[in-house]
């Protein structure tokens, strides 16, 4: 499956998230958070911290990474990476195209 559409621009603001399930090509759904960092750029990460099962979307956005609310683990929103304990796995990460005011995620193809 190529990239779907996640949402449309005006649907995420600057430092914010939103939480969305997309379709997988296998069948079923994955749980994605669709990021708009403090520079503005565009990430979709997993939105089920390693460490804790829960809702990163939830989580505070800072510079790149995203914070897991509930104990505080903070992940690199490019590489999914654990920037802080108490997670030590990485979240995948997803590729994100702008087109126009459209948001589209590929959940097929992780980074």
């Amino acid at each position: 499956m190529a990239a779907q559409l996640a949402c449309l621009v005006s649907d995420v603001p600057v430092a914010g998230t939103l939480r969305l399930e997309l379709d997988l090509e296998a069948g079923g759904l994955v749980e994605v958070a669709i990021v708009r960092d403090e520079a503005g750029e565009w990430h979709a990460i997993s939105d089920v911290c390693s460490h804790g099962a829960v809702s990163l979307s939830e989580g505070e956005v800072e510079d790149c990474s995203v914070e897991c609310w509930l104990h505080g683990s903070r992940f690199d929103l490019r590489s999914g990476a654990p920037l802080s304990p108490p997670a030590v796995r990485p979240v995948p990460v997803y590729p994100v195209t702008v087109d126009g005011d459209r948001v589209l995620v590929d959940v097929d193809a992780p980074l």
